[in-house]
């Protein structure tokens, strides 16, 4: 699948995926509809922004080139994170980024960060979100997190479902 920047200050740069199948990329369609959502909500500028399973990290370079004031990419595998570099490389946005190899059931909890925006595009076999929600304490009050699933999933109790 080839990816590039939808919007922003890096609008049309390529953008890298990892090769084989434990990757799953938003394409660029859904990503430019979910960030159009979002930036109508005022959601993306200035944003703190934790991509977990960050893959090719297309949804935290997408939040940067259109505002957000810095993001971490999280992911497992030394292949997505390869090309999370190479792709915040191509975007000009490795000055606001962190990149690191972490499972995405806790990242950061530890050091008290706070996130407005949390997009979470699992790859297809994940079926672990009952143990992801309670993670995501990490959430800014106010935050958003983007849950992208191949299947029906329930979101927590205390989360309102805007779409």
């Amino acid at each position: 699948m080839a990816l590039r920047v939808v919007a922003g200050t890096a609008r049309g740069r390529r953008l890298r995926a990892p090769a084989g199948d434990e990757v799953r990329p938003t394409s660029d369609r859904v990503r430019e509809a979910v960030f159009n959502a979002l930036s109508s909500q005022g959601v993306v500028v200035g944003a703190s922004v934790l991509d977990l399973f960050a893959g090719s990290g297309a949804l935290g370079v997408e939040a940067l080139s259109r505002g957000a004031d810095r993001a971490v990419l999280v992911d497992v595998s030394g292949a997505a994170l390869d090309a999370v570099r190479a792709n915040l490389a191509t975007a000009a946005a490795g000055d606001r980024a962190e990149v690191g190899r972490s499972d995405a059931i806790a990242p950061l909890r530890r050091t008290g960060a706070r996130f407005d925006l949390v997009p979470a595009g699992p790859p297809y076999a994940f079926d672990a979100w009952e143990a992801l929600w309670p993670s995501l304490d990490v959430v800014a009050p106010g935050g958003i997190v983007v849950a992208e699933s191949d299947r029906p999933i329930e979101p927590p109790d205390r989360a309102a479902v805007l779409r």
